[in-house]
């Protein structure tokens, strides 16, 4: 009798853990978005270009991934992510300007008051350099009604 009320505890119980099991492995860092493409947010920093990031120096910040060119890269963004991350999720900096959330090219970018901006074109570098103020007012703006948005 107590070998039947034990294996019906027992199941009861997995049946109210296994929602929560079912979230945590969905929330794998392997399921998370990949920012810039996998150019480490770093090297722009400090090298001054993109440069690729190696799968094995990899990061979670804001329920996104990060990777690096190097473990000295890895931990500088550790120590102040705030400091490195693209703004706007490396999403297209000109495009949050219009209303849109589209992916970036990490080719295209610049940095503004020591903020990483990307771009998808070099045209959306010229406006920035042209218009910083106005397009960072803007993109702040929008970002709060695009952060969560899906990508076009």
């Amino acid at each position: 009798m107590i070998g039947r009320c034990a294996c019906l505890a027992l199941c009861l119980v997995g049946l109210l853990i296994a929602p929560s099991i079912a979230r945590a492995q969905s929330m794998q860092p392997a399921s998370l978005r990949l920012v810039l493409k996998g150019y480490d947010p770093v090297a722009y920093f400090t090298d001054g270009k993109p440069i690729q990031g190696k799968s094995e120096y990899e990061a979670v910040h804001d329920e996104a991934r990060y990777r690096f060119a190097s473990l000295q890269h890895l931990e500088l963004f550790k120590a102040d992510p705030d400091r490195y991350a693209p703004q706007y999720a490396g999403s297209c900096a000109a495009a949050i300007t219009a209303g849109v959330k589209i992916e970036a090219e990490p080719e295209h970018w610049l940095i503004v008051d020591g903020k990483l901006f990307v771009f998808a074109g070099a045209a959306g570098v010229d406006k920035m350099r042209a218009h910083p103020a106005e397009m960072i007012a803007k993109g702040q703006e929008n970002w709060k009604a695009l952060a969560d948005a899906p990508y076009r």
